[in-house]
């Protein structure tokens, strides 16, 4: 069964997802920082690090990203039901 690491930042408005990216993507702001300061879920305070998870263990449109996606990348606006995730795949096996 394919397993991945991932960190994501979760929050509620998605102009403010495409612009935590963009802040990320050119270097103004690290993933982790992005993380701590924005993030809505528990997981901001460690930088939005999710730990190793199996396919299935998250929603779908959040395993979609991980377990089809470039590793290493900030992938998103991804919407859930939860609200709008930036995702960084960091390994996947």
């Amino acid at each position: 069964m394919a397993t991945a690491s991932a960190r994501h930042i979760l929050v509620s408005d998605e102009a403010l997802c495409s612009e935590l990216k963009d802040k990320i993507n050119a270097g103004e702001l690290s993933f982790e920082e992005a993380a701590r300061e924005n993030s809505s879920c528990p997981s901001g305070a460690s930088g939005g690090d999710l730990g190793r998870f199996s396919e299935g263990q998250m929603v779908p449109e959040f395993d979609k990203v991980v377990f089809n996606d470039e590793v290493g990348v900030v992938h998103g606006p991804v919407q859930t039901q939860f609200g709008y995730h930036l995702l960084e795949i960091t390994e996947r096996s």
